[in-house]
């Protein structure tokens, strides 16, 4: 079986409000780019990894329900996900305690409810929704 690595470098400086830092990819996506207390709480330029988090899901989502209908001999024209993360406080920290999928999705010669079964196996089966430790809901609609 093969296996596949991926890697991401974060730097950080100061201290947790008042410190920043800064997230890097070998493929060069993110390069330097600047996150912190203020991008995660609050509003600000930068990026936090809750949205990062999000990102990742609404495209392993996309990216699996494509094979999904592809396989079924329905290839999309086109897959429009949103993927709009909750976290909540939890003791003295936080948690990702949901993730709410939000697919708009036109696709030739499917029926609503095929397209249904193979959207909730791209939810159930993508390799971000498997290791998310959170609820996840699909609202999937086939749109003309």
């Amino acid at each position: 079986m093969a296996t596949i690595r991926r890697e991401a470098s974060a730097i950080w400086q100061g201290a947790g409000k008042d410190g920043t830092g800064r997230l890097t990819t070998p493929s060069g996506t993110l390069r330097d780019t600047p996150y912190s207390f203020h991008t995660r709480f609050e509003q600000g330029p930068g990026t936090n990894p809750e949205e990062l988090i999000a990102a990742a899901h609404a495209g392993c989502f996309s990216m699996a329900l494509a094979f999904q209908l592809s396989g079924a001999g329905h290839p999309p024209a086109e897959l429009a996900t949103t993927a709009r993360l909750t976290m909540e406080q939890e003791g003295g920290g936080w948690r990702i305690a949901r993730i709410a999928l939000e697919l708009r999705a036109r696709v030739p010669g499917v029926d609503q409810a095929k397209f249904a079964e193979l959207a909730e196996a791209a939810k159930a089966n993508c390799p971000v929704s498997k290791v998310l430790n959170a609820e996840i809901t699909l609202d999937a609609k086939l749109e003309a």
